[in-house]
């Protein structure tokens, strides 16, 4: 089957609320939408929002990128190679990984649609459901609180607190929550590279009581072998995130050890193809894994399900980005039933256009 057209456009789109964490606010946020469509009428889509702060690629860079002669020239080719042409991307655009997930993603929904299959069983689905983390910027405590009760009435069980300004604040701030919530909430607490190792090993001191999970990246990208000096017995929850951007570095840290978990975001290793590849790694080194995101539209948080639910050490997802949006330009891909996340099974991703 043929692929007649091509189309790529960026959108700015309102956030329901601002949002803080430890480098930054955010009020909206662009996306750039990937269309690929096929002789038979039917329509991938696709969708790029990387993080440039963390990937070195803006949103912007990502659009421009979608509307080279490179990408132009897949009208004509066969969606049946659709893989031959997401490596040919990821050779192209190598160190830009918004534009890479933005085609891999279409690629993988055209694919699945023209074949009547979800992109879950093309890979093998493994994993039925599970719960997602609802994120909280960074608030006062008494604001963390009052999110806590708002998430609580909509069903969510798994809390990923932001953090990283000040550890005394944060340590306040976790056990007031575990005080009010002592058996209500998984709690996962993300500082996003604010925390020195003294401060870590406060943290983790100051707050045994409560529990927590997992706590995503403490440490500055650059140190993460300092990690090894803190106590193993807490050394297995602590997951990296802005220091696992490829295969590459997944690899390193499959050596090293100074993460138990790994954070695959589609739009830090390019698509499911990356994601697959760094999944591989980690499984082969015992080390689970944990499906994070960005502010994104239904179609990458899809995507991702998808690709978290084939692999058997997907432990943990973090899929709440669409969640932010007060729009879309799309409807479908998944349900929320209390807190668990389960895709639709419908052909591809099983998104449709609005």
């Amino acid at each position: 089957m043929k692929i007649v057209a091509v189309r790529s456009y960026l959108k700015k789109m309102a956030l329901t609320k601002p949002y803080t964490i430890a480098y930054s606010t955010f009020s909206d946020v662009s996306l750039a939408f990937f269309e690929v469509e096929l002789a038979n009428g039917m329509v991938g889509f696709g969708c790029g929002s990387p993080a440039g702060e963390v990937v070195g690629e803006t949103t912007a860079q990502t659009a421009v990128n979608l509307e080279t002669e490179f990408v132009k020239n897949f009208v004509g080719r066969d969606i049946r190679h659709f893989q031959k042409m997401i490596y040919e991307s990821r050779q192209h655009f190598d160190h830009l990984p918004g534009t890479q997930a933005a085609i891999d993603i279409a690629m993988h929904d055209a694919f699945g649609k023209f074949m009547g299959i979800s992109v879950a069983d093309f890979y093998g689905q493994k994993i039925k459901a599970l719960p997602t983390s609802i994120t909280i910027g960074i608030k006062t405590v008494e604001e963390t609180l009052e999110d806590a009760a708002g998430f609580l009435s909509l069903g969510f069980k798994v809390l990923k607190v932001k953090l990283g300004l000040n550890v005394e604040e944060d340590i306040e701030k976790i056990v007031k929550l575990q005080e009010k919530y002592p058996t209500e909430y998984i709690i996962r607490v993300d500082p996003n590279q604010g925390y020195s190792l003294a401060d870590l090993n406060k943290f983790i001191e100051a707050t045994k009581k409560s529990k927590i999970e997992l706590i995503e990246q403490p440490l500055p990208v650059g140190k993460e072998l300092e990690l090894l000096k803190v106590d193993p017995a807490y050394r297995s929850i602590l997951m990296g995130d802005e220091s696992l951007k490829d295969p590459q570095a997944a690899l390193e840290y499959a050596i090293s050890k100074p993460f138990g978990v790994y954070n695959i975001k589609l739009m830090k290793c390019g698509g499911i193809m990356g994601a697959m590849e760094i999944a591989t790694i980690a499984k082969n080194a015992n080390i689970h894994l944990f499906w994070g995101c960005n502010d994104e539209s239904i179609i990458s948080i899809t995507a991702a399900l998808h690709a978290a639910y084939c692999c058997s050490n997907t432990k943990y997802i973090d899929l709440d980005g669409s969640f932010d949006l007060a729009e879309d330009l799309v409807t479908g891909g998944f349900e929320l039933i209390d807190g668990y996340m389960h895709i639709n099974s419908q052909p591809g991703f099983g998104v449709t256009k609005l």
